[in-house]
């Protein structure tokens, strides 16, 4: 039998959405706000769905530990409280905009896990804004 679990976490971090070969006038056209030069912060809202075939003996397919300790040592501890267009070196060359951001995470977590375990990242910029991948 498959089933999901579903895991939360929170970090802050800040960010520009900005094309360097724009003039700061085109950058502001389409990035509004977004575009300050001295860069914005989120309070980041991170939900991680894990989908696979319970074990009979366990009566679960991974240890809910597993995947908050993963998900604390692999985003948590490398996003948090960082600027991302700085601090993240992969992320650089790379416009930080939440959709790219969650792809981010969930390249980086699928690594972490076993091929049957299938991963959607949900990930809220805010109450209002969220992208998930894959959609």
């Amino acid at each position: 039998m498959r089933v999901s679990i579903y895991r939360k976490a929170h970090f802050n971090a800040a960010h520009r959405l900005y094309v360097n070969e724009w003039s700061e006038e085109k950058n502001w056209e389409v990035f509004g706000k977004c575009a300050n030069p001295n860069y914005h912060g989120h309070n980041y809202e991170l939900e991680v769905k894990l989908t696979g075939e319970i074990d009979p003996v366990t009566g679960y397919f991974i240890n809910l530990k597993t995947v908050s300790d993963l998900i604390k040592v692999h985003v948590e501890e490398v996003l948090d409280h960082k600027n991302l267009n700085l601090d993240i070196p992969e992320l650089q060359g790379i416009i930080p905009s939440t959709e790219n951001l969650v792809y981010y995470i969930w390249k980086t977590l699928r690594k972490e896990l076993a091929d049957e375990i299938e991963l959607s990242v949900r990930l809220w910029e805010s109450p209002r804004n969220s992208a998930e991948y894959p959609a």
